[in-house]
């Protein structure tokens, strides 16, 4: 599975984004898919992930009630919605593939195989 991620840009506090990862691929719908970010001077941390079909979804506690992922299987696309910016969001963001065996969310990200080339995203104060 090969990622592209864009969507990343410049955006004041309070604002909002909104992310894709573009998919290759025939077994896209076979993959649990997350975004990560890393700041810089920090470590890579976990954002959101998703399951297969989108039945299950999981948020870090940081952006839960700001951040949705979704995923359209028929476009091999997954998307990060970003809502309510703040200036600590401001990050390169990482769209990632995990190849599972059941439609979980998959929370570390040694379990994911697949990165895209990631998608900077500042948020001013």
């Amino acid at each position: 599975v090969q990622l592209q991620a864009s969507g990343g840009g410049w955006v004041q506090a309070g604002g909002s984004l909104r992310l894709s990862c573009a998919a290759s691929g025939r077994t896209f719908s076979r993959y649990a898919m997350g975004w990560f970010r890393q700041a810089p001077g920090k470590e890579r941390e976990f954002v959101a992930a998703i399951s297969w079909t989108g039945r299950s979804t999981n948020y870090a506690d940081s952006v839960k009630g700001r951040f949705t992922i979704s995923r359209d299987n028929a476009k091999n696309m997954v998307y990060l919605q970003m809502n309510s910016l703040k200036p600590e969001d401001t990050a390169v963001y990482y769209c990632a593939a995990a190849g599972v065996y059941s439609d979980d969310v998959v929370l570390l990200s040694d379990m994911y195989r697949y990165w895209g080339q990631g998608t900077k995203v500042t948020v001013s104060s």
